[in-house]
């Protein structure tokens, strides 16, 4: 019998830095609990809670701020599977289903990482078509995919 997989509501946000357009860096932060491993700042949606508004929280939760402006959201959602050693880690959850933003930090904006339950131990913005260097390999193509429509939009 095939079981259905389950997959958690999640959001993820893609900044932009505080010189955007002039340039096109992108924050990624290094995950505290795995070495070398970059992503952008994401989070579950609590239940009750839309998309929008997990958004702002989870930038709060994570980086210290919920200092940005909104510029883009992806119009559908995106899921990908964990990899195995991650999936029994997050039973009953195969993977996530992710709603993304383009946001950009306005120049008031100031980044904390040392956040009361801190997921990220480092941090750095680089130019958007680099990012595929730094992130994880299993989230790669749902990266990919939203980049693009970004791109298409006008974004990069």
């Amino acid at each position: 019998m095939d079981q259905k997989k389950i997959y958690r509501p999640n959001v993820a946000i893609i900044v932009l830095s505080a010189e955007y357009p002039k340039t096109k860096d992108v924050f990624i932060a290094e995950r505290s609990d795995l070495t070398d491993i970059w992503q952008f700042p994401q989070g579950g949606i609590d239940e009750g809670e839309s998309p929008e508004e997990a958004l702002f929280r989870e930038l709060e939760e994570e980086i210290g701020t919920r200092d940005v402006k909104i510029l883009c959201e992806y119009p559908e959602w995106v899921s990908y599977d964990f990899p195995m050693h991650i999936a029994k880690k997050m039973k009953p959850y195969a993977g996530q289903t992710q709603r993304y933003y383009l946001v950009q930090l306005s120049e008031t904006a100031e980044i904390n990482i040392e956040t009361q339950i801190p997921e990220f131990s480092d941090y750095k913005f680089v130019d958007y078509s680099e990012l595929s260097a730094y992130t994880a390999h299993f989230k790669h193509a749902v990266y990919e995919k939203v980049l693009n429509y970004f791109k298409e939009e006008g974004y990069f």
